[in-house]
Order: C-alpha cells, then structure tokens, then sequence
C-alpha cells in the first residue's frame, strides 16, 4: 500500500484529527491515500463516520500501542 501523505495527529483530540484529515484530503487527487496517526481513541468511530459522510474509503484502522492509525482514500 503506497501512502501519499501522512499526517500525525498525536495529542490532539476529537474534532482536531477530522478537521486536519479533511484540509489534507482536499489538497489530495482522487485514489491517493492519507494516514493518519492519532492518540485520542474516539478517532476510530470519529473517522468511521467521517468516512460514511464524506464518500472517502476507509481503508484500514489499526492500533499499535497507543496510536490509532487510519488510512483514507481520497474520493
């Protein structure tokens, strides 16, 4: 899986790790991919509906250790 960006948004909680998520998609090309590495717990469920919302896939979320980590594809 090729990541075309990543984004860490460790430290920061609910709704800072979507709105960064979403200025970073907006700057991507449709079927790039976007990681996003976050500490706060709710960003699983929080980029779940993100995704629904949104159109982007939800490729992967994983946890290792105490980061959540998201993959998104753009639209």
């Amino acid at each position: 899986m090729h990541i075309h960006k990543e984004l860490d948004t460790r430290g920061l909680n609910c709704p800072l790790p979507i709105l960064k998520a979403k200025k970073s998609l907006n700057d991507m090309q449709s079927g790039q991919l976007l990681k996003v590495v976050a500490t706060d717990a709710g960003s699983v469920r929080d980029f779940q509906a993100f995704a629904r919302q949104t159109g982007n896939d939800l490729v992967e979320q994983q946890t290792v250790g105490s980061d959540f980590i998201h993959v998104l594809r753009r639209r």
